[in-house]
């Protein structure tokens, strides 16, 4: 059976046991090996990867995203929900809501963030006008209609370096320039997958207010605790996403032009 929808788990959100009869896998890549569980829900077969590794072992800036977005390729995924914790720099995305983001701003520095880098893998210049699938984004708007919790549809997530918290003065800059939420892993996984030709759409779960806006200093145990205390309706979100997915895709994010290459 092909495996063609995955899950990146972002930072609280480590375990599939959403998925029966699970398993692992590791598949091979240029860049990396990677290891995923498998399990199947409602009768289909669906990758898990961890962001961070399973014990969050692995900061923003040193996760292998090439490595795991072919790794998912090579599976056969197709589609990825992917999840994230984010500060807001909006103070109508409040702590506990969630946000399916539809742009983003790319602040990292030190990041390969290309399978393209010419030689062997030639030069390929990929639009991004719609960096998120709309047909997945779609099917997690309509299953958000039964959670009792707050999803906004759309907002801007700004990526920033990491592993630090930002200042109060990027805060301001980041709202200034349009940014809604702001965390460090979904620049160049978004990018990544949608050369790659992945269906891609992420939820991010509002955790915080950022710096300058939050009261009090930020802390990453802060993070974990309206993680766990919403975690239920993340895994509900993600469950009747999963069950609403059709076998086929009616987006254009195959014809990414260089993801016959991969």
């Amino acid at each position: 059976m092909a495996v063609r929808l995955a899950i990146i788990g972002g930072t609280g959100v480590y375990d599939p046991r959403i998925l029966s009869n699970i398993r692992e896998q590791e598949v091979s890549t240029p860049y990396g090996n990677v290891r995923v569980k498998i399990g199947t829900y409602e009768g289909e077969e669906v990758a898990f990867l961890p962001r961070h590794g399973e014990q969050h072992s692995v900061p923003p800036h040193l996760i292998n995203y090439r490595a795991n977005i072919l790794g998912l390729k090579r599976l056969g995924v197709e589609r990825v929900i992917a999840t994230t914790a984010v500060g807001s720099c909006n103070r109508s995305m409040k702590p506990g809501d969630f946000v399916l983001v539809d742009q983003f701003l790319d602040f990292t520095k030190s990041r390969p963030t290309t399978f393209f880098d010419g030689g062997e893998m030639g030069v390929v210049h990929t639009d991004f006008t719609e960096p998120y699938c709309p047909e997945l984004r779609s099917l997690m708007m309509e299953a958000a209609k039964g959670l009792s919790v707050t999803v906004h549809n759309g907002g801007c997530y700004v990526c920033a370096e990491g592993p630090r918290f930002e200042t109060p003065a990027e805060i301001r800059m980041y709202a200034q320039m349009g940014g809604d939420v702001v965390g460090m892993t979904n620049v160049p996984e978004v990018v990544l997958a949608h050369e790659a030709g992945l269906c891609y759409a992420t939820v991010s779960m509002v955790t915080n207010y950022a710096a300058g806006i939050s009261p009090t200093p930020l802390t990453h145990e802060e993070v974990l605790e309206v993680m766990a205390a919403n975690g239920e309706n993340l895994k509900q979100l993600i469950m009747s996403t999963l069950k609403a997915i059709p076998k086929e895709r009616h987006c254009a994010c195959a014809n990414s032009p260089g993801a016959s290459r991969l």
